[in-house]
Order: C-alpha cells, then sequence, then structure tokens
C-alpha cells in the first residue's frame, strides 16, 4: 500500500513479472559450498538435538537448574553495582561456578569500570504539606551541599515546556512529571533531564520514574551530565509524588522540597568481564557469543536484570556440556561487568577482540528479563535472517519460533554496528518496566518453567548456528 492507500494499477503481465522479480531477489544467494535448500536441510536435520535439548532442560534433569542456580548467586551475593565489593564477589563466585561446572577455558579479562557512590539521601516537602519522598538518585549524580537544597519547585511535563518556562526555572528544583511513552522514549528524561534544567539555571532535578506501574516504588539509572554544563543533583521519584506535585501546580499551589544527597565518583576501579567455553571441535578460532551482565543497580538483587539472561548464558553451555554435544565452532558465553554505565565492560571487550571480527559468528544477549520466551529479535542480512528463520522453526515444541527485527543490547550493539549479526532474546516483557532498577527486582519476579525455556533456546539457536557447515553470511 502507498502513501494514503493509493495503489498504482498495473496490467496483469507487468504485475506477474513484479512478484517473480521480488521473489528472487528475497531468496538468499547462495552461500560458499551450499545453496539456501541446503542449509534449510542441514538445520531441519537438528531436530532431533533440538528435541534432546528441550527435554533436558524442560522436562529432565536440568529442569529448573537456572532458577535454583540464579536463587543461591542472587541470595548469596545481592546486588552488585559497578565499583562495588559485592560486584567483586560476584564475579568471583561466578569465576568458580562455571569452573566447578567443568566449562572450558574459565578466565576473567580485566576491565576498568565507573565507581559511583549513592551514599545517604532524602527528599521532604515543606510546603503545602510535610511528606517524605520516596527517592532514588540517579548514577554519576553529584551530591547537594551537606546542609542540602530547600527551594521552590517548578513542575513540567516535557523538555517543550520547560524551555517555555525556562524563566520560572532559576533557582528551583524542576519536577518532571513526563507520562511514560515507551522505555525508549521517556527514559530521556532520566538521561538529559539534570542538563536541561542547569541549562536555565535550576538548582537539582526530581524526575518522574521511567514506569508504566508504580506502587510507590523509585527507579534509578544512569544518567548523563553534558560537558560545559553545571552539574546538578538529580533523583528519580515515585510516579505518585509526580502526579501528586503536578495536581498541586496546577492549582497554583507553592511547593518547597528539601533535597539531601552524598553521592560520590570515585576512580575507576579494576574489574572483569567472566568468560567460559565449549571449544569448537573444528573451527575453535569462530565464536558464537552468548551473553547477559553481572553488574546490577545497588537495590533489589538484579535477579531479573540482568541475573536471569546471564544464568541462561551459563546454563546453555551447561545444557550442552551434559548432553555431550560440542560444535564446530566455539561457544563463548561471556558475563559482562558495567553494562549499567553504558556497557563499558563489552566496549573494552569489543576493543580487545576487534581485530578478529571475521571470526565472530554471531554475537547473543539477553537483557530484557527471562520470562515467557517468544523467540529472538535479529539483525543481520537478508540471507543470515532467512537461515535464522531456519533455525527458529526447531523451537516449534515450545511456541517461540518467533524472528522479529532489530536485535537489542547495550552489550553487543558495536559489533552489530561493525556487521556482525546479533540476536536478543525476546520474551513477554510487559512487566520488565514495573521492577527494572528498584527494590523489587529479586528473585520473587522470576519463574523456574520460564527459565526453563529460555535456556532451551538459547541453548539450541547458539548451538546449531555453531554447528552449521558455514558461518552466518554478512
Amino acid at each position: 500500500m502507498m502513501k494514503n492507500g493509493s495503489i498504482k494499477k498495473c496490467n496483469f503481465l507487468s504485475l506477474a513479472l513484479a512478484v517473480t522479480f521480488l521473489h528472487c531477489t528475497s531468496l538468499p544467494h547462495k552461500t560458499g559450498r551450499n545453496s539456501f535448500s541446503d542449509t534449510a536441510k542441514e538445520i531441519a536435520s537438528y531436530a532431533k538435538v533440538a528435541n534432546d535439548i528441550i527435554d533436558l532442560a524442560v522436562y529432565g534433569k536440568a529442569q529448573n537448574r537456572s532458577y535454583q542456580r540464579l536463587a543461591d548467586f542472587t541470595d548469596t551475593i545481592g546486588n552488585r553495582v559497578s565499583g562495588s565489593k559485592n560486584l567483586d564477589l560476584a564475579i568471583k563466585y561466578m569465576f568458580n561456578a562455571l569452573g566447578k561446572d567443568g566449562l572450558e577455558n574459565v578466565h576473567l579479562e580485566p576491565v576498568k569500570i565507573p565507581h559511583w557512590v549513592r551514599g545517604e539521601e532524602s527528599a521532604m516537602m515543606l510546603v503545602p504539606q510535610n511528606h517524605s519522598m520516596n527517592i532514588l538518585g540517579l548514577g554519576s549524580s553529584v551530591a547537594t551541599p551537606k546542609e542540602g537544597i530547600e527551594a521552590e519547585v517548578l513542575v513540567v511535563e516535557s523538555f517543550e515546556e520547560l524551555k517555555k518556562r525556562a524563566k520560572e526555572a532559576s533557582g528551583k528544583i524542576v519536577v518532571y512529571n513526563q507520562p511514560f511513552v515507551s522505555y525508549g522514549t521517556t527514559v530521556q528524561y532520566r538521561e538529559f533531564g539534570a542538563t536541561e534544567a542547569a541549562k536555565v539555571g535550576a538548582v537539582a532535578t526530581l524526575i518522574r520514574s521511567i514506569t508504566p506501574f508504580s506502587i510507590n516504588s523509585p527507579h534509578t539509572g544512569w544518567q548523563d551530565y553534558t560537558e560545559g554544563v553545571k552539574k546538578i543533583p538529580t533523583a528519580c521519584i515515585t510516579v505518585e509524588d509526580a502526579r501528586m506535585m503536578g495536581r498541586m501546580a496546577k492549582r497554583g499551589q507553592r511547593i518547597v522540597v528539601r533535597l539531601t544527597m552524598s553521592a560520590q565518583t570515585l576512580p575507576d576501579a579494576d574489574s572483569f568481564n567472566t568468560v567460559a567455553e565449549i571449544i569448537g571441535r573444528e573451527h575453535p578460532e569462530q565464536v558464537v557469543l552468548l551473553s547477559g551482565h553481572l553488574d546490577s543497580w545497588d537495590v533489589g538483587e538484579g535477579a531479573m536484570d540482568d541475573g536471569g539472561g546471564a544464568l541462561i548464558s551459563w546454563e546453555a553451555l551447561s545444557l550442552l556440556k551434559d548432553l555431550g554435544l560440542r560444535p564446530r565452532r566455539t561457544l563463548r558465553t561471556v558475563l559482562w561487568s558495567a553494562e549499567e554505565e553504558g556497557g563499558v565492560g563489552a566496549q573494552q571487550y569489543f576493543q580487545l577482540h576487534k581485530v578478529n571480527i571475521s571470526n565472530f559468528d554471531l554475537v547473543m544477549e539477553s537483557d530484557m528479563g527471562t520470562f515467557t520466551p517468544l523467540g529472538l529479535q535479529f539483525s543481520g542480512s537478508t540471507q543470515a535472517r532467512a537461515v535464522m528463520a531456519e533455525v527458529m522453526k526447531l523451537l516449534k515444541r515450545i511456541n517461540t519460533t518467533t524472528l522479529e527485527e532489530h536485535a537489542e543490547g547495550t552489550d553487543i550493539e558495536m559489533w552489530m554496528d561493525a556487521g556482525v549479526p546479533g540476536a536478543s532474546l525476546h520474551v513477554a516483557d510487559s512487566k520488565y518496566f514495573w521492577f527494572h532498577h528498584t527494590d523489587g527486582d529479586t528473585i520473587s519476579v522470576q519463574d523456574p518453567m520460564e527459565m526453563n525455556l529460555c535456556s532451551a533456546l538459547w541453548a539450541i539457536v547458539a548451538y546449531v548456528v555453531a554447528d552449521l557447515e558455514e558461518m552466518l553470511p554478512r
């Protein structure tokens, strides 16, 4: 359908020629020795292997193993913010666990990561009522003066409104009461709210948490200052408090808040990306990479973000090891450090390994929860997409055959930008942002059966791609 719904008329012959042309150009070209039909037959031959993995992960002795491992990990370590002692303990825990599991080439690769410390923080509404507000300072925020900041509040719902009311902002605490549209759209207020408010003279910002649902729970996250703009303290408040102040402002009521934050940024800390492998039997230098990030925020337990993704990337290798499966290429699990600060550990990994970029067959990341799996999101060539669509057919038994466009993942995006095919786990994630970066991100939001299914999907896709005669077409 063309613009405005108009369709150009064409005669039957020209239409037939057009359909034939589109059909031919949509089919993958030959890749090396094999035609696409040969590749499709090759993939179909993995049906028994796929069923064996499903039987083991979902119904067999490995049932609930990824969940149990995650529960033990989060119960033992807790949250794991970048630069913290807890993250160090988490890395040691995983290094030991992966080795004990019998995986190969288990090792740590050094990285330097940010070290921001929250410290004590509070916010109190003084006018028109005395009300203690739940807040979470945002990563990289500066502190208030020791005595805090006491100031009137300016409530706005958008950057556009802030610009229109710029003259009112000087010396005030700007409260963003922006409506939630989607995470990708709305998160800009968390990322850039402090800088935009500082440009018009605000002394601090309080930002409505980036979530569609709240039970008076603030959400934290990283924020970015702009060079050359004054750094002002910034924190997230609950949806409920933001809406309340929005109502007060519309009634013309004067609002005064006292904000106290003792956050500090320390020198970058030494850390590691954690690596384990099943070494390829024919092409050990070629790699299918599975990943999740080991760090979390300093609230909750980081079970959902991203303990689940890390654990299924471990579990996938465990399942294949248990079945005695060794693919042609190396399967490499990487548990990233400092994803929450912008994929810092992954960026350093990329810089170290990009010299061998032609040997990376597929990069995979799970970082949107391990809820009921639906399939994969994928970025790559048309030919590679056609291959992946055939691979997904092997997952029909567990109803996870969907292949969406545009893989997501802070830790793998640089590989995809450089042309390496990428895949991210696609799950029923409607509740993900309810718990995201909050005290609610605990093992209680995870479900053992859902993790079983995620592990099976992750293992099947990784193994089959790694074992095909040819690498995915670029």
